[in-house]
């Protein structure tokens, strides 16, 4: 089409005359477009027609408001003039109406119109979005047109470009009498940029249809309309944020402008100057105008382009003043902008097939790291999930660089939760999880839960069924995420609470020393660290290396009890089962630790494993006993195929009961049609071998002994009394409270006094004042205390509360009978522990004595030589700089008691502590007691031997604890010596829960059940309401909560485990702790030199978690067990107090003695002691003040046994013996007929 149009130009120029004026330029024409033939151009009428509709609108509303000017002034004056008379009212009052109405028309019709174009409705977005993209259509039109000549003839019936401009500019003119319509100031309106635009681009259209000619013209003015490019994007919600919608307008405004002035400069270079008859013109693209216009805002002016007529030079000398400024003032806005533009601020791709989790909260390297390397960690299962950190804060260098480490499964973008955009960018409403980060060193812990009840607010507000697990610093502001409506914690949601969990760990350390750090080190995540060399380290993170957790069982051990599933897994599958996920009559789930032989396994019960690696707990799964019997390699155990039947279930289990009574060949009656019944319920997975001959026949007489229960109910068993509950499932036989004769019994079914709570967990007493509780030092040495607990606390009246509470509930646990409780005595301001009194006056046997842990004064009143353990710590939570010095009290109160010396005729007057005692192991049995507990030793001398736990608050501050040790500064805490002894304590190492809650929410309310002493949802919203536990009398239902195990230490130097001490193996003594007493063991607390084979003076101890079933024990050795709650304990004391002759003063309760004459074969020098020991009671029993009301009016004796042998080795081997009744093997009683 060029080569005929150029061709037709030819072809008229040689044709046209040689008289044509300059001013007559030619234009193309071809034949089928009629257009002038003399060639004239015509742009004077299209630029005409624009001129006379601006100036004559400008016209007529100038001379409409001078004429209402007029109007309104002639008005007022003959308004002056007129006198008004009264027959004129109605008149004048219809002609007002009128006007009115008048009025109210053109109204209405003015706010319709502004309707119309608001951006507020609907169809006013529609509209203005409409009207800027046929704006931005007309402009491209304009940039296709621009290639073809300044003016030339086309047909508007053929030409379609022209068609689709024509109907954008009707469009345009409807919009425009709109706007009209609908503004408030006309001649401002006629004046407006948008106005302009079309006055210059709306009427050259409908002339060209006119004419059947085109102008390019002004039509480049419609580049004007992308100022409004920002506008348009807040319209469609694009664009939120200040700098976004300021970015964008500075590149509307620097764009529009750029592409304005080259639209210019392109129709005066191709049309040329009129008074120079058009003959200097030059053939410029638009393109090329637009590169001219660049390179001269840009001050670079090259010269290849550039403007030859005298209307574009000029406009270039205004331009270069106006562009060079907006380019120098713009163009660096716009790069500052664009720069400080977020690098985190984008929006997270979801991948199919994998999760992601949202991490927020308190984002610094310490955190994330210590959080990735647990989430991470490569013993656990693949983990496909991705991690997206989102904090309002960009990452330093440091953190940016551990990112960049984990960059395959890690994502940072800075926002807040607080704010919606920032949830939607991390797509939180497809997120598997959210965690939620604390500050644990904050100087305002409340604040900080503050903040991160708002962030779990902001989150359940965006996505109400999100999962949450956030970590709050004090325990009372758990209450308040009860508050928020979607809050769910059977959905998933956790608080995990960090005093609440630090405190209970301390507090399980002083009923079994060492358990914290065993606890610490099962829910975190540790590498195996091989040692060859044989050193207490070796031994130690052997144990490290094992971590806590969940598997289903296998349909092979539906039907067994707990204790035979126990040994079977430790012994077949090198596995250590402590708990159960059980499932009751009324489909409700709890986890049972080590529940005992009365509960018999479900289908599909969840179990609590201690295991070293994920794929070592599979075997639970894939257990099967005709496929895996005679297995020895634990590795080998494998999933398989083979299918079981109900029928060769119960014959092996017949044939296994025939066997046993003998009567296999001639046939027996062993087993009734009902226990057959009931064994055709069990699972049809469970096989029996010769092997199991006896686990089978126990497990037979027991299914036996249920349904002889559930017919004769009256029918008693020979333990204690106990029988099954008519009211509990068949499956469960748990021990009825009620039922056990005794002393004890009869006070707790006094319905007059109130012993525990409201939900039975806890021990209860009417609340205290403050005042009766304190003590003086003189009246605290006179007490005598001993097995006790010293709690030294820093802190002030401006000190942050730590929840002392938290400390005081797991020692007073209702599992524990009233005697077995360890008297709490706090050391500390008296302004400090007002303030925490309010939650601790309902708790027995608790006495302040106001003072400073570093007086030595105070620590020798309260006897802190005889305590069974001393816990240090601290509320005074300062922002120091040097992070070694938040521990500076902790430190320097543990330094001083362990460089304090005391005199060994103090261990005279010591009482007999109950300190790592199992429940209802009284000390006055004899020597040859089934079971013997851990005892303090005869007499400490020095400091050093006294237990104590430090709570810390930075890692790296646990070197200054021991002098004698050799730890790295940069050695992990775990690996340090205080923390592997069980004597230091960081909040730190609860780090590792997030992770473990989020892959396992029962390993959250297992840790809490150990630790906590029994607190529940149902006790936690209870304290919600009243901030203190309330009384309650005793019921069936709540005693029967007291049937729960608790921890606690035995001593292998003597007892029926005395054979097994020296040189036994471990898997012996668990079998053995097992069958016989229901008490499974899970660690050792041994000496630190134990194995050197060596006497040492080194009394310190270590854990070691689960150790293998061929591990050689020691005399000295301690091991931790959880022990089944014990009905008789009660009944054992009053027994004993039956036969004694002097009871003590009950103001005293831990100073006990009976005669010489109850204990025979004692030395004069033994009598001589008792008698002194007596003198002391007496004083106290003239006391004025009752230190412990609630204490019951019966005292029960306690005696004092000492030894004489050397102190060295006391302390080695733990002499001093536990002493109770003698308790009947759990099994022999089941068996006996």
């Amino acid at each position: 089409p060029s080569n005929n149009l150029l061709s037709t130009i030819m072809t008229f120029q040689l044709a046209a005359p040689s008289s044509v004026r300059n001013m007559d330029v030619i234009i193309p024409y071809t034949n089928d477009v009629p257009c002038d033939p003399r060639g004239q151009r015509m742009w004077w009428a299209f630029l005409a027609s624009s001129m006379v509709t601006f100036f004559g609108g400008l016209f007529i509303i100038l001379l409409w408001r001078t004429l209402k000017y007029l109007w309104t002034v002639c008005c007022h004056c003959k308004g002056k003039k007129k006198v008004k008379r009264p027959s004129d009212t109605s008149v004048g009052q219809r002609e007002a109406e009128a006007v009115v109405s008048e009025v109210g028309w053109m109204t209405s019709v003015k706010d319709w119109a502004g309707v119309m174009i608001s951006a507020q409705t609907l169809t006013g977005r529609v509209l203005v979005v409409l009207v800027f993209a046929l704006s931005i259509g007309a402009l491209v039109i304009y940039f296709t047109d621009s290639s073809k000549p300044i003016e030339s003839c086309q047909h508007f019936d053929k030409d379609y470009w022209l068609q689709i401009d024509m109907a954008f500019n009707v469009f345009f003119l409807l919009y425009f009498g709109l706007r009209f319509i609908a503004a408030n100031d006309k001649l401002w309106f006629w004046l407006e940029v948008n106005s302009v635009v079309d006055f210059f681009t709306v009427p050259p259209v409908f002339v060209s249809v006119y004419l059947n000619r085109s102008w390019l013209g002004l039509r480049f003015l419609r580049a004007l309309r992308l100022i409004q490019f920002s506008e348009i994007l807040q319209f469609l919600n694009i664009l939120k944020t200040s700098n976004s919608i300021k970015l964008v307008n500075l590149c509307s405004i620097f764009i529009s402008t750029w592409l304005t002035a080259a639209g210019f400069i392109h129709l005066v270079e191709n049309s040329g100057d009129p008074w120079e008859n058009f003959q200097n013109s030059q053939p410029l693209s638009y393109w090329e105008c637009v590169y001219l216009l660049m390179v001269t805002m840009s001050t670079v002016g090259y010269g290849d382009v550039c403007a030859k007529t005298t209307l574009g030079r000029l406009f270039m000398v205004f331009f270069i003043l106006g562009g060079l400024a907006m380019f120098a003032s713009y163009v660096p806005e716009i790069i500052e902008l664009i720069g400080n533009r977020k690098k985190y601020g984008g929006s997270y791709s979801a991948v199919n097939g994998r999760k992601h989790i949202v991490v927020c909260g308190h984002i610094t390297l310490e955190s994330v790291s210590n959080f990735l390397k647990d989430f991470l960690h490569k013993d656990r299962d693949d983990v496909n999930v991705e991690i997206v950190f989102l904090h309002n804060i960009s990452p330093n260098l440091e953190l940016e660089a551990l990112f960049k480490r984990h960059f395959t499964q890690v994502e940072f973008y800075q926002g807040s939760v607080l704010n919606p955009h920032d949830l939607a960018r991390v797509k939180i409403e497809s997120a598997d999880a959210c965690l939620i980060l604390a500050n644990k060193y904050c100087a305002d812990p409340d604040a900080e839960d503050a903040s991160n009840i708002m962030r779990v607010i902001s989150i359940k507000n965006y996505h109400p069924k999100i999962r949450i697990i956030t970590q709050m610093l004090q325990y009372h502001n758990k209450a308040h995420l009860l508050n928020i409506p979607s809050w769910n914690w059977k959905e998933g949601d956790d608080a995990i609470c960090l005093a609440e969990l630090k405190l209970g760990f301390i507090a399980q350390s002083c009923l079994a020393q060492g358990l914290s750090t065993m606890l610490a080190n099962l829910f975190s995540m540790r590498s195996y660290i091989k040692i060859e060399e044989d050193t207490w380290q070796k031994y130690y993170l052997e144990g490290v290396a094992n971590e806590m957790y969940t598997e289903y069982l296998s349909s092979a051990f539906v039907g067994l009890s707990f204790p035979t599933i126990c040994e079977l897994c430790y012994v077949k599958l090198k596995l250590l089962l402590i708990a159960i996920e059980y499932k009751s009559d009324q489909r409700e789930c709890s986890t049972l630790i080590n529940p005992g032989n009365h509960v018999k396994m479900q289908e599909g019960t969840l179990g609590f494993f201690i295991a070293s690696d994920a794929k070592e707990v599979k075997r639970a799964l894939f257990y099967c006993k005709a496929c895996h019997d005679d297995i020895t390699d634990p590795k080998r155990i494998k999933k398989c195929g083979c299918k079981r039947t109900k029928k060769s279930a119960y014959k092996r289990m017949r044939l296994a009961c025939c066997v046993a009574c003998g009567g296999a060949e001639h046939g027996c009656s062993c087993m009734s049609d009902s226990v057959a019944s009931n064994t055709e319920v069990l699972h049809r997975g469970f096989p029996f071998s010769p092997v199991s001959l006896y686990d089978n026949t126990t497990t037979l007489r027991s299914l036996e002994e249920e349904q002889q229960s559930a017919l004769s109910p009256k029918k008693k068993q020979r333990n204690g009394g106990m029988r099954t509950s008519p009211t509990c499932s068949p499956k469960i036989i748990r021990h009825d409270p009620l039922l056990v004769p005794g002393h004890d019994q009869m006070e707790t079914m006094d319905e007059n006094i109130k012993k525990y709570d409201s939900t039975g967990m806890f021990h209860w007493c009417p609340s205290k004042d403050i005042e009766k509780v304190m003590l003086t030092r003189s009246e605290a040495a006179m007490t005598v205390l001993s097995g006790h607990v010293v709690v030294c606390i820093f802190g002030d009246v401006k000190s942050a509360l730590i929840g002392l509470r938290n400390l005081v509930m797991p020692l007073r646990a209702s599992n524990f009978h009233y005697h077995e409780l360890k008297p709490i005595v706090f050391v500390g301001s008296l302004e400090y522990l007002k303030r925490e009194w309010e939650t601790l006056h309902n708790f027995p046997k608790v006495s302040i004595l106001p003072g400073t842990p570093l007086s030595r004064a105070d620590l020798r009143a309260v006897n802190i030589n005889l305590c069974d353990m001393c816990v240090i710590l601290s509320a005074n939570q300062n922002n120091i700089d040097d992070a070694s010095l938040q521990d500076k009290e902790c430190i320097l109160a543990s330094l001083n008691i362990k460089s304090m010396q005391f005199d060994d005729s103090i261990g005279l007057l010591q009482a007999n502590s109950q300190g790592f005692t199992p429940p209802g192991m009284d000390r006055s049995s004899p020597e040859n007691s089934p079971v013997h507990g851990l005892v303090r030793q005869v007499s400490i001398t020095t400091g050093a031997n006294i237990p104590i736990i430090t709570e810390l608050v930075n890692d790296s501050n646990v070197q200054f604890l021991d002098q004698d040790d050799d730890d790295d500064p940069d050695t992990e805490l775990y690996l340090t010596q205080p923390f592997a002894c069980g004597t230091a304590f960081a909040v730190s190492v609860l780090d590792s829960l997030m992770s473990a809650t989020y892959f396992n929410d029962n390993i959250l309310t297992l840790i809490r059940t150990l630790v906590t002493g029994g607190a529940t949802p149902e006790l936690e919203g209870l304290l919600a309401e009243e901030n203190a536990l309330r009384g309650g009398y005793s019921t069936p239902q709540t005693l029967a909560n007291r049937d729960r195990c608790r921890v606690a230490q035995l001593a292998l130097y003597d007892g029926p485990f005395a054979d097994l001490g020296d040189g036994g193996c471990y898997g012996d003594l668990f079998c053995k702790a097992l069958k016989t007493y229901n008490m499974l063991c899970f660690g050792i607390y041994r000496l630190r030199d134990a194995h050197l084979g060596a006497p040492s003076q080194c009394t310190k101890r270590y854990v070691i978690t689960n150790p293998p079933y061929n591990f050689e024990l020691v005399p000295t050795d301690l091991i931790f067990c959880l022990m089944q709650f014990d009905h008789n304990a009660g009944q054992t004391r009053t027994n004993l107090s039956s036969h004694s002759t002097f009871c003590p003063s009950k103001k005293s309760p831990s100073a006990h003695s009976i005669p010489s004459s109850a204990r025979p074969g004692r030395s004069r020098s033994r009598d001589l002691r008792d008698k002194q020991k007596r003198t002391v009671n007496d004083v106290n029993h003239s006391a004025d003040k009752n230190w412990y009301t609630d204490e019951p009016e019966n005292c029960f004796p306690r005696n004092t046994q000492s030894k004489h042998t050397s102190t060295h080795t006391a302390n080695q081997i733990n002499q001093f013996k536990s002493t109770s009744n003698i308790i009947q093997p759990i099994r022999e009683v089941e068996e006996e007929p």
